[in-house]
């Protein structure tokens, strides 16, 4: 069991612990009981959030106790950005989130003791249920008599908002009272004895650790990872404004595909290291691929793949691959169902066109060219197409077969201009 670490450091799912020899001595007796915290600031998880999530089911694979919790009562108050007060959602909100993301983690760790992979199930909890029957005054004689001020203000984020102008709310700053309070709860009740975050969340982190220490007398571990950042240098998540998120209805399977199909070459190792289940000399052609055919995109198709496949399932990976060679002329696309064209056409320039229009004028209206002799010059050099069937004759028109699922037709000009025709009624 011990070799989950080694397995985590290969992968650069590891950015600091507490105490590496003690945690490896613990993982080597174990199994051993670690969780992962989530709020409930969103409707669903992110691409961000899938770090830990998939860091614990590695641990849940490799024959540890793991739990997930979902902050019912965290996500009331607001992890503290180093920037601004966070907008506090409504207690209606948080819980209809909270529902939202116990479904959504479901599928990636045994919570019902099946998977043969998996020697424990699962455990899901709500810190509401701790928190909400606990008086403030309870909570400060028995939680906050433990903290200092002197040193919760030293946490980076902290710091951070206690020099800028809008300073931090005193919601924000029990914030990690809150969380430390977590950790200590599923020790008593859980022999939780290890947490694990981002890296961005070590503050926080510790503090559950000192809480321990001194309430218990016991030492616990922690384990953070590295914040994966997109080409920008901004890190994944949803108040950065760069979201990728997990729920389909939020960013739909074919986004998801295609984002990761278009990784830049110096980030796809990284992320097939951290989320794939490939092992070392698999990755390690991909990467071969990277460095001397970085033209086939060999990674980015293995990561995108196995990223839906793992977070939408095999069927809906089926469906995005499908579409995505219809789109792009090796399949049809008049054999993709309306949902996954939808999804697909959605990721298109668009424009309104309709029954009986003139294809020149179709291929103006959506973008493809900029006057009907362009396209009169486009046509007759074989470089248009309506859902994938060349046009040769000027003077066509679009008919009503020519909109799938009766809503849109997909035009092209050239080899990679691609447009979506969205069909306009009278």
């Amino acid at each position: 069991m011990s070799d989950i670490l080694d397995e985590l450091q290969w992968r650069g799912a590891v950015a600091q612990t507490t105490d590496e020899a003690a945690l490896r001595e613990a993982l080597a007796a174990g199994p051993i009981t670690l969780y992962c915290g989530f709020d409930p600031t969103a409707p669903s998880l992110h691409f961000g959030n899938f770090v830990q999530l998939v860091a614990l089911r590695r641990f849940q694979r490799a024959g540890h106790k793991v739990i997930c919790l979902v902050g019912g009562s965290t996500g009331l108050i607001g992890d503290p950005k180093p920037t601004s007060e966070r907008l506090m959602k409504t207690k209606e909100q948080t819980a209809a989130n909270v529902a939202r993301i116990k479904e959504l983690v479901r599928p990636f760790l045994d919570f019902e003791g099946t998977d043969p992979a998996c020697a424990h199930p699962a455990v899901m909890v709500d810190n509401l249920d701790w928190t909400a029957p606990l008086s403030a005054l309870d909570f400060l004689r028995d939680v906050g008599k433990h903290f200092r001020v002197n040193q919760m203000v030293k946490k980076d984020a902290i710091a951070a908002r206690l020099e800028s102008q809008e300073g931090i709310s005193f919601t924000e700053f029990s914030y990690q009272l809150l969380q430390a309070l977590d950790f200590l709860e599923l020790y008593r009740h859980h022999g939780c004895t290890m947490q694990i975050g981002g890296s961005d969340q070590w503050g926080n982190l510790t503090a559950g650790v000192d809480l321990i220490h001194k309430v218990e007398g016991a030492d616990v571990h922690l384990m953070t990872s590295p914040l994966l950042t997109d080409a920008s240098g901004v890190k994944f998540g949803k108040s950065e404004g760069n979201a990728i998120w997990l729920s389909a209805d939020m960013t739909s399977p074919y986004a998801f595909y295609q984002y990761f199909l278009n990784i830049e070459d110096a980030s796809v190792i990284t992320l097939l290291k951290v989320f794939s289940d490939r092992g070392q000399e698999d990755i390690a052609e991909l990467e071969r691929q990277v460095a001397e055919e970085p033209f086939r995109r060999a990674a980015q198709k293995a990561l995108a793949g196995d990223m839906v496949t793992l977070v939408h399932g095999s069927e809906a990976y089926a469906a995005v691959l499908a579409a995505s060679e219809a789109l792009f002329g090796r399949g049809d696309l008049r054999s993709l169902d309306a949902d996954t064209l939808r999804d697909a056409v959605a990721e298109l320039p668009t424009g309104p066109v309709a029954v009986g229009m003139p294809i020149t004028e179709a291929l103006v209206a959506v973008g493809l060219v900029e006057s009907r002799n362009a396209a009169r010059r486009a046509i007759a050099d074989g470089g248009a197409s309506v859902n994938g069937t060349k046009v040769s004759d000027a003077e066509s028109v679009l008919t009503e077969e020519d909109f799938l699922h009766g809503e849109v037709a997909i035009l092209r000009r050239g080899r990679k201009a691609m447009a979506a025709g969205r069909r306009e009624r009278s």
